[in-house]
């Protein structure tokens, strides 16, 4: 697969490995790296090192080599699971894991650990490197996500999420404090400079909508639920900032410094999921509790 693209004005003497990193936030910045080690990226026609910086209107090439078939592996990893049947799988993910294989980082993910789990039962729409995945949560994001294990099963609960019906409840603690419950209705694009980073009201932007309830207030947080309308890459991450209320670990869109250590990532949790069975028509509701470090948090904040 090839990509190329123009650098724009505002990407103009940007270092071309950060400058990668920003246009493919999937792919590692040391896998990127070792492409242009490798020759397969150009700038106007001609190899480069990742020190360079392109300046505006040069051309930026770059190849990447077709993964094997079988970039995937079963692993076996302990899966938390909330549901299971011949259709589909809901599991709660656990902080820290990737949902599906990307450039550069093959292993460890959900995807290897229902490989093992699943055997051949996966759905293949998604092909090899997401077999299953219709929806995803970030790495640092904790909670419920559903697999197909049919591509039958696939489509109809790709179809709910397109309409929008599936129910998704995430709980999260924000910065500062919140008196009352609200909606914020704001659009959200890819950054227009910062490109691993999304934004509200940007160009190409598309409707999103979260609504949030307080459920506890303490001196400088406040633990939330959110409910998706919509369903945007870092919606809930986006929007919270947007209101200037950040979650509370979020080391993209929070502040710099966060005041506990040891908190890895954004506390946020996809804590209910509910949707149509594709079988049935039943309409079933799981719900992943709240993780260890989460709940801990809580009582300190308390």
């Amino acid at each position: 697969m090839t990509e190329e693209f123009q650098i724009k004005e505002e990407e103009s003497g940007i270092r071309l490995d950060k400058l990668l990193a920003g246009h493919f936030p999937d792919i590692t910045r040391s896998y990127l790296q070792s492409l242009i080690r490798e020759g397969n990226v150009t700038l106007n026609g001609k190899p480069v090192k990742a020190s360079a910086k392109p300046a505006a209107g040069d051309c930026i090439c770059i190849d990447f080599p077709k993964p094997a078939d079988l970039l995937a592996e079963p692993e076996d990893i302990p899966l938390d699971i909330l549901y299971e049947d011949e259709d589909l799988i809901v599991v709660n993910k656990p902080k820290g894991m990737v949902v599906h294989p990307a450039a550069g980082h093959y292993s460890g993910t959900l995807v290897n650990a229902l490989m093992y789990h699943c055997r051949d039962s996966l759905s293949g729409i998604n092909g090899v490197l997401r077999p299953g995945i219709v929806h995803r949560i970030d790495q640092n994001t904790t909670g419920s996500l559903i697999i197909c294990k049919n591509d039958a099963a696939h489509q109809a609960i790709a179809q709910q999420l397109s309409e929008h019906s599936i129910t998704r409840k995430y709980r999260a603690i924000v910065h500062g404090r919140l008196c009352e419950d609200g909606t914020v209705n704001a659009p959200i694009g890819r950054h227009p400079v910062r490109r691993k980073e999304m934004a509200v009201h940007v160009p190409n932007a598309k409707e999103a909508v979260t609504h949030y309830r307080v459920l506890k207030t303490f001196r400088q947080f406040t633990y939330i639920e959110c409910q998706l309308e919509t369903g945007r890459t870092h919606q809930i991450r986006v929007h919270m900032k947007s209101i200037g209320h950040p979650i509370l670990g979020d080391d993209v869109y929070g502040p710099s410094k966060c005041p506990f250590k040891h908190l890895q990532g954004q506390t946020l949790h996809a804590m209910v999921i509910g949707f149509i069975h594709p079988r049935t028509g039943a309409y079933m509701e799981f719900e992943a509790p709240l993780p260890d470090y989460f709940t801990d948090l809580l009582q300190k904040l308390d």
